[in-house]
């Protein structure tokens, strides 16, 4: 993989995947069909992520979302299809939003090892934020995910393999640049940051402070590989 790609290429939300333009225009928001919605539909759906963000996509239910949202169910399956959908497009926000500093980090810095550190660094200061649920959307709303929702769960595994290989990718831009051994395997590196972002993120479900993610991200870039 050449350097060049790398940059170009990283669009990972934390583990929160950027779609790419073309790919999130085939995503656009259902528009309602009939009269005129009564209700903000984007602060309805802001609400809803936030239900789907602290509750997970199977412990949230219509009555807990239609009931934060402010609406009947009626006018959540108008506005959003149903449940699922308002979820995948809950997904959505979120990664263009509240994830969206880890696609920064992999992008700006200069070095692989400044990109992967940074990464993890908007990490512990996102998750522990008070003015939202704690941990990662995309890692907390997996958690006891049954088969029935198969289409969620694939939706969020598509997310989290991808920022998985555009870590990896940053890693690889890093190797073919000189600044890692050549030796050097970046896919192994990439599922091992991966593997302490999301322990991250259950920490801070768990009431982790963000000094002490803070800590763990230090102690984790002792691994990285010496030339």
């Amino acid at each position: 993989m050449k350097k060049t790609n790398e940059t170009s290429e990283a669009g990972s939300v934390g583990l929160a995947e950027a779609p790419e333009p073309q790919a999130a225009a085939t995503k656009a928001p259902r528009k309602p069909r009939g009269r005129p919605l009564s209700f903000d539909r984007d602060a309805a759906l802001e609400t809803a992520m936030h239900v789907f963000w602290e509750r997970g996509y199977e412990a949230a239910s219509i009555s807990d979302l239609t009931s934060a949202m402010g609406i009947t169910p009626p006018s959540l399956y108008t506005a959003f299809g149903d449940k699922e959908q308002l979820f995948l497009e809950a997904i959505e926000r979120y990664a263009l939003g509240y994830g969206s500093a880890g696609a920064r980090a992999l992008v700006e810095e200069p070095t692989a090892r400044g990109a992967i550190e940074r990464w993890l660094m908007e990490a512990a200061n996102e998750l522990t934020q008070p003015c939202h649920p704690k941990g990662c959307m995309v890692v907390m709303a997996a958690t006891n995910c049954s088969a029935a929702a198969e289409r969620v769960q694939d939706a969020l595994l598509l997310r989290r393999t991808e920022a998985i290989a555009n870590v990896g990718r940053r890693i690889q831009g890093g190797i073919d640049g000189g600044e890692l051994p050549a030796d050097t395997h970046a896919k192994d590196l990439a599922n091992f940051y991966a593997t302490i972002y999301q322990g991250m993120s259950m920490q801070a479900k768990d009431g982790a402070t963000h000094e002490s993610l803070m800590a763990t991200v230090r102690t984790a870039m002792r691994s990285w590989p010496r030339m």
